[in-house]
């Protein structure tokens, strides 16, 4: 295992993190102890979890399986988040004063401890004014009940935001931002890691896989079946089966990423978590696995160099595609000049 600090603080993170959504869902307790097991004797510090999932059994199970390992738990770094609605109230969802406070109190109790590592808005809130919800983790970091905050899901522009009104007004700032990330989902590159790179966010995706197509597990026009996520569902959200299967770019990725597997005697799966790893500003790469030997092979990753020369070449064929402006080839060359000048 590797580590970095957690985006500009100085909290040191393994470059994996425990994704636990699965925790209470697909994951019995039992299964899930075994994979905080795992993940910890692997040398991972970093647990993610979620008020939401499983309805706040995730985090039960996971405050159960600390106090039952108070000393592998002092090296849990711990990631929780507050957002979505967690009942039918209109104040049980928001990033508002009154549902966060409740949130935080809950996910703390559920969990079983005094202080949370990263607490993490799980969304923007668009009717909550961005300085109530920073003022409140400002007093959440105070009060110590949280060591630092961060963000998911958002946008260049609201990180940005988020970044400055805390600095103008002497509050805590962020420290990371959970977006989805994958060599087949990187329109994140165009606006919100240069903003994560600018306010010095560290950067924890979510997906890593692309639900479960970079493990080369498909093959191309024979629909999944069976015991997977598509198998079970083949309409899945953004993974859907059928219109990723229709696009090229899908199995010209998966076809570079096995190959560099081939070629590095590693899994398909570690490939692309080795490659993600090496992206500019991320942290910690957030893993989802349903069982024991998933979460290994993925762990595999972390002491794998890919090299320069597999580095570009998943780059290369798995690029966004964009239009000139203002993200194509014209775009990016007018955001530079040339020192020498010239025409």
């Amino acid at each position: 295992m590797r580590y970095r600090t957690l985006g500009c603080s100085g909290a040191v993170v393994s470059t994996q993190a425990l994704g636990t959504m699965t925790f209470g869902a697909e994951a019995d307790e039992a299964t899930s102890f075994d994979l905080m097991d795992a993940f910890v004797e692997h040398g991972g510090t970093l647990v993610d979890t979620a008020d939401v999932y499983s309805t706040g059994v995730s985090e039960e199970i996971i405050g159960r399986w600390l106090a039952k390992h108070p000393t592998e738990a002092r090296q849990v770094v711990l990631a929780t988040k507050g957002r979505f609605p967690m009942g039918d109230g209109p104040n049980d969802l928001g990033l508002s004063r009154r549902h966060l406070r409740t949130a935080l109190d809950d996910s703390l109790r559920r969990l079983g401890v005094e202080h949370i590592d990263l607490y993490q808005m799980h969304a923007w809130d668009a009717v909550t004014p961005l300085e109530e919800t920073l003022r409140f983790l400002d007093d959440a970091v105070a009060a110590g009940k949280i060591g630092y905050y961060g963000f998911s899901n958002y946008l260049g522009w609201q990180l940005t935001k988020a970044v400055h009104v805390a600095r103008a007004h002497g509050w805590a700032a962020p420290v990371a931002l959970q977006p989805q990330y994958n060599l087949l989902v990187r329109d994140i590159e165009h606006e919100v890691v240069p903003a994560a790179l600018d306010a010095g966010i560290g950067l924890l995706p979510w997906s890593p896989l692309g639900g479960g197509w970079l493990t080369g597990k498909y093959q191309r026009d024979v629909a999944p079946q069976g015991a997977s996520r598509l198998g079970e569902n083949p309409q899945r959200g953004m993974e859907a089966w059928e219109a990723r299967n229709a696009d090229e770019r899908t199995w010209q990725v998966v076809d570079a990423v096995r190959e560099v597997a081939d070629s590095a005697g590693a899994t398909a799966s570690q490939v692309a978590l080795a490659w993600l790893a090496a992206q500019p500003a991320v942290t910690s790469v957030i893993l989802g696995a349903r069982s024991v030997e998933q979460l290994v092979d993925n762990l595999g990753a972390a002491d794998l160099d890919l090299g320069d020369d597999a580095l570009t070449r998943l780059t290369e064929v798995s690029a966004p595609r964009v239009d000139d402006y203002p993200y194509g080839t014209p775009g990016v060359e007018q955001r530079h000049r040339n020192l020498t000048g010239g025409r």
